[in-house]
């Protein structure tokens, strides 16, 4: 059945009660603007106290509907500036990463640019220095210690010359090829140094451990009297190594010996001075040569 075009409100209540509320308000409103406007006209301080009392009234809604309002309003522009406030804190964070990178780099090579005008010190004022070499590697995991530079035969270098750096002492040649050599370091157990100390003359012998340190054992008849921080030098003794050349300091007593950390550590060096020998090897003695007999008459 089709609805009926009868619109009026008759036919509802809901419709009926909606329509005279209107009406009500409409008409109430009007009365109230009416009597603010004769009330306005006729007695303005009596027009002001009530406009007042209604201000006081409608002051604290305004407030929060225009609070609830701004927050609305402000929504997605707080959203966005907490992404972006994120984002720059990530750059931030990226930039000091960086910066820290530079830093320890530049650090590195400030310590090997010092490293290396030590040793252009120490070769200018060598007298018997052969050539300074990059050590390329060492064997740092195994008991019998080698290095190897990069430097051979081509570059003047020969089998029993000492190997140093700034520090002190790092070991003698023992191979040569005609690039590279191998260098028995003083902390390999087959090595041996004479050495004394720097306090009172005491001469001794450094024997290498195998495992990065030094045995130190008087080489005089009298007992060494070992304390820990006894500085030890090379002595000359032997034509190889030239005397004062740092060897190691003793860290700990054992009996008559005491163990000492080298002065210099082969695995963290970049560059090592070959010399020559403090005393070179003397020149072989020449064989008479036999005078022929006069033929008899």
């Amino acid at each position: 059945m089709a609805p009926s075009r009868d619109r009026r409100p008759g036919f509802s209540r809901r419709a009926q009660y909606g329509l005279f509320l209107t009406y009500v308000g409409a008409i109430s409103g009007a009365l109230i603007g009416a009597g603010l406007l004769l009330l306005s006209t006729f007695n303005p301080s009596a027009y002001a106290a009530v406009r007042s009392f209604f201000a006081e009234i409608t002051t604290p809604v305004s407030s929060a509907l225009d609070w609830v309002k701004r927050g609305v309003a402000g929504a997605p522009g707080g959203v966005s500036e907490h992404w972006n406030v994120k984002a720059e804190n990530d750059r931030l964070k990226k930039q000091l990463a960086d910066n820290a990178t530079l830093v320890e780099r530049a650090r590195t090579l400030n310590q090997e640019n010092r490293r290396l005008r030590a040793m252009l010190q120490l070769r200018d004022g060598t007298a018997d220095s052969v050539v300074a070499a990059r050590l390329v590697n060492s064997s740092a995991s195994s008991t019998r210690r080698y290095a190897t530079l990069n430097a051979g035969s081509w570059q003047h270098v020969e089998r029993g010359q000492p190997v140093r750096e700034p520090d002190g002492l790092i070991g003698q040649v023992v191979e040569v090829g005609p690039n590279t050599s191998r260098v028995l370091l003083i902390i390999d157990s087959s090595s041996n140094v004479p050495v004394r100390r720097t306090r009172d003359g005491l001469p001794a012998i450094a024997t290498g451990r195998g495992d990065g340190l030094l045995d130190i054992k008087s080489a005089s008849l009298t007992s060494g009297d070992f304390k820990p921080g006894d500085v030890f030098v090379t002595s000359g003794t032997g034509g190889v190594y030239s005397p004062t050349i740092p060897v190691a300091r003793v860290i700990r007593v054992q009996g008559d010996a005491a163990v000492a950390q080298p002065a210099a550590n082969p695995d963290a060096l970049d560059f090592a001075l070959v010399q020559r020998p403090f005393l070179p090897e003397p020149a072989p003695t020449p064989t008479p040569t036999p005078t022929p007999k006069a033929e008899s008459k």
